[in-house]
């Protein structure tokens, strides 16, 4: 940069007639001293451009590693390009280009167990685990510490975590940008019912599955027992078939999957009916339910079992408009609003359990697993991504 100050200066000088050479005399300091300072706020300007980009890729704490975990069930990549992946078990790998970093309950995790991750609009990335919900600013991991405080409130930077199988949860975590606070569900109509008929349970009813923001910046969740709760600033609303909850064959599968595809229709856990969604009503004994009718979903379908629609864990639409769902055991479906393509994945012959299915800004699709790492499409088949 230092070589640019005498060119300007003779450019200036070459190019400035004789005629007004004493007023050059007199504003040629000025002129330079304008020039230094055109330049140094041009600079300035654009390292503050790239610095969220720098704050995630100037990493320095963490450890270099050569591969992923087997278990990567998140996948999550940021404004920057960089890929983040989650461990059920190993905790967090950054991967920028062909190097692959390792963040651990030694580095600063609250726990190794991921359930979520997520990125502000500073750059900062956050971290959810079993144990708690880490903040990392391109330097250092800090854990945040929760308010018990049911400050419940829309905007839209606010980011929202749930801690899934931490024990005694009623409710997501909202964190504003400065405070995280930890929230509770407005009591269930079927609350004591359930307790009644489970009493002791390990886990809580209300424990967050998952957390999605629909096309209007409403916020729902689905839960382990009680269906789904939509919060719109305004109020709460209960959305419970048994169907969706529990399986057939007996268990709680609880919603574990939401989204509104753009034709405004929801799809919630099962590829069974597609809901449409009408608004609210508070019934005659003082239940908040959303209403909705319903259509047929996808058929064409068969689980394992022979029931003609499948449980997914996780789906994602394409710039297309195609549906991908990840299931448990049984791979992948596409559906492209007429008919269904069905992806097997397999590690060897046994069957790879999914747990998500992600769409990132290059319109690349990934799958976490419980046991076999990570799996990228590559326009015919999903493959075993290796950095």
């Amino acid at each position: 940069m230092g070589g640019m100050y005498p060119a300007l200066f003779y450019i200036f000088k070459r190019k400035v007639p004789e005629a007004v050479g004493s007023w050059w005399k007199q504003m040629k300091p000025k002129i330079f001293l304008f020039i230094i300072l055109l330049i140094s706020l041009t600079s300035c300007n654009g390292q503050s451009t790239s610095g969220t980009h720098n704050k995630q890729t100037a990493i320095t704490i963490g450890e270099r590693v050569t591969e992923l975990s087997n278990s990567i069930i998140i996948v999550f990549q940021s404004a920057n390009g960089t890929y983040w992946f989650g461990s059920d078990k190993d905790g967090v790998y950054c991967v920028d280009g062909k190097t692959i970093i390792h963040f651990s309950t030694k580095h600063g995790l609250s726990d190794n167990r991921i359930r979520s991750i997520q990125e502000d609009k500073q750059g900062n990335i956050y971290i959810s685990t079993l144990g708690g919900i880490n903040k990392f600013d391109g330097q250092t991991l800090t854990t945040l510490t929760p308010i018990k405080e049911n400050n419940w409130k829309l905007k839209p930077d606010d980011l929202w975590f749930s801690m899934v199988g931490k024990s005694g949860d009623k409710g997501p975590y909202r964190y504003d940008g400065k405070n995280l606070y930890q929230l509770e569900f407005p009591k269930h109509y079927m609350e004591d019912e359930y307790f009644t008929k489970f009493p002791g349970k390990a886990w809580s009813p209300y424990e967050v599955y998952h957390i999605y923001k629909d096309r209007k910046g409403t916020m729902w969740f689905g839960t382990s027992n009680f269906g789904v709760c939509r919060y719109d600033v305004v109020s709460f609303s209960w959305l419970y078939e048994d169907q969706l909850t529990n399986v057939p064959n007996g268990g709680s599968f609880g919603i574990r999957s939401i989204y509104e595809d753009t034709k405004g229709k929801f799809w919630i856990c099962n590829t069974r009916q597609r809901f449409n969604i009408i608004g609210d009503s508070i019934t005659a004994d003082g239940k908040s339910l959303i209403t909705y009718n319903t259509a047929t979903g996808i058929e064409g379908i068969k689980a394992t079992d022979g029931a003609d629609h499948v449980y997914f864990m996780s789906i994602v639409e394409d710039k297309t408009g195609d549906l991908w769902m990840a299931t448990y055991e049984q791979g992948v479906w596409r559906y492209d609003g007429e008919k269904v393509i069905h992806y097997d994945i397999k590690n060897g012959t046994n069957e790879v359990t999914l747990f998500s299915v992600y769409k990132d800004r290059n319109d690349s699709l990934w799958l976490g697993t419980h046991e076999t790492g990570v799996y990228k499409f590559d326009g015919t088949a999903f493959v075993k991504f290796r950095p």
